[in-house]
């Protein structure tokens, strides 16, 4: 029951990462859509494609945090104790991303709409990157039951890459979901300026992997040779292979299918560092059956678990088909073709 356990909380991670993070990604080129005028349309894009699914990809963030304190106690108070201040300061970010998001579309006067913005854009950058730092400290092996907490378990190489590339994966994601939501709404000036910004995410997801490499075999031993044999590597060659089919479809402008792939390469990403990390919750120090909670716990949360798919599953499925389908929001004609087109056509 332990390992089942842990497996659904890994593929909770999965899910959360694979609508990229608090925001689906969009939070980054939110921030980097430029001024007022220059960055109109993507802006309004960007409201119009998250409001109708804004709130619901936090369903895995708080399913994985119940998973933790319910089933493995001793990991969640090791990883609570050891990283309170990154975790304190992705909530932060949770918080603010929210309130600016949910502020600055009702918001008429331009002074307020560019503090909400700021907020939304900018904490849309700070929570994946401590959640990544988190991931980091932990696979590194910094963080063991009765570790105090320290800058070093969160600000070391393998967690600031972690970050990064927690940042780099969401923008990518965002990219090609803001793709695809633009074909949908028909701004087709919108398409072309989100594809090359996709292909651009992707490399730096390449280059940041690459230079993960060197750091996490010094760093993150047990992890990196997890990664480079077995199913660890077949997962992330996997990864890869989705990754390269990706920038192959937003090149033929495939953007329906492009974001299948997309999901699938940081999906089976998160998959490769579940295999390379076991039997371990915490390398090398706390596996999966020394962290497992009393086993009466853990049969009524198999239970839980199960009534919980069944209920929320099938409803986190529909709502995300029916926004893919356009049945939940439409832009005006205003909204797509009346305003100022972007100034930047990277």
């Amino acid at each position: 029951m332990a390992d089942f356990i842990a497996w659904v909380m890994v593929l909770a991670i999965a899910a959360y990462a694979c609508a990229g993070g608090t925001d689906y990604g969009a939070g980054f080129w939110d921030l980097m859509a430029g001024g007022a005028e220059r960055g109109k349309r993507p802006r309004w894009l960007i409201d119009h494609a998250m409001a109708p699914v804004w709130e619901a990809n936090n369903v895995w963030l708080i399913f994985v945090l119940i998973i933790m304190w319910t089933g493995f106690p001793t990991m969640f108070q090791a990883v609570f104790s050891a990283l309170w201040l990154p975790l304190a300061l992705a909530a932060v970010g949770l918080v603010l991303r929210g309130a600016g998001f949910a502020l600055r579309k009702p918001t008429r006067r331009m002074a307020q709409q560019r503090i909400y913005g700021a907020m939304f854009a900018v904490s849309s950058l700070l929570t994946p990157f401590f959640l990544g730092a988190v991931l980091g400290g932990i696979a590194s092996g910094r963080v063991t039951v009765g570790t105090t907490a320290s800058v070093d378990a969160w600000a070391n190489g393998t967690s600031v890459l972690a970050g990064l590339l927690a940042i780099a994966a969401t923008a990518f994601l965002g990219a090609v979901f803001l793709c695809s939501d633009a074909r949908r709404f028909g701004a087709d000036d919108l398409v072309d300026y989100f594809r090359p910004r996709a292909l651009i995410a992707f490399a730096v997801v390449v280059v940041l992997a690459l230079i993960a490499l060197p750091v996490t075999h010094d760093d993150a031993r047990y992890v990196w040779e997890g990664l480079t044999e077995g199913l660890g590597l077949l997962m992330i060659i996997l990864a890869a292979v989705c990754g390269l089919a990706t920038v192959l479809l937003v090149l033929r402008r495939s953007h329906g299918w492009s974001r299948h792939t997309s999901v699938a390469s940081v999906a089976l990403t998160v998959c490769a560092w579940g295999f390379a990390q076991r039997p371990y919750l915490l390398p090398t120090s706390l596996t999966v059956a020394e962290a497992a909670g009393a086993a009466h716990t853990l049969r009524w949360l198999v239970i839980v678990t199960a009534i919980a798919i069944v209920l929320v599953g099938p409803a986190l499925v529909l709502l995300y088909r029916l926004d893919t389908l356009g049945e939940l929001e439409e832009l005006t004609d205003a909204d797509t073709m009346s305003a100022s087109t972007p100034g930047d056509n990277l």
